[in-house]
């Protein structure tokens, strides 16, 4: 089994109520900063269909059916129009 470290926690809030959450690893054999993996999580948002492999199954999300991403660490990286770069919640919702 290769050697693995967590990059990202993504928190998925559906329309219909449901919430999953998911760890995105990285192989540690790969030479990939946390910068590049900023960037390639942009590069999933920007698709239609989302793919996870998990380690006993694959998982598809249609990203219409996706109301809000929770992210952790957070993608400090996406900039430009339409990111709020210095935000604070206030009140969570309930």
């Amino acid at each position: 089994m290769q050697s693995r470290s967590a990059s990202l926690q993504v928190k998925f809030y559906y329309m219909n109520g449901e919430t999953e959450t998911f760890n995105i690893y990285q192989d540690a054999d790969t030479q990939l900063v946390q910068q590049d993996i900023q960037q390639e999580f942009r590069r999933f948002l920007d698709k239609d269909w989302w793919v996870l492999h998990l380690s006993d199954q694959t998982i598809c999300v249609n990203a219409a059916s996706i109301l809000k991403i929770e992210i952790t660490p957070p993608i400090t990286r996406i900039q430009g129009e339409g990111v709020f770069s210095h935000a604070e919640l206030v009140a969570a919702l309930k």
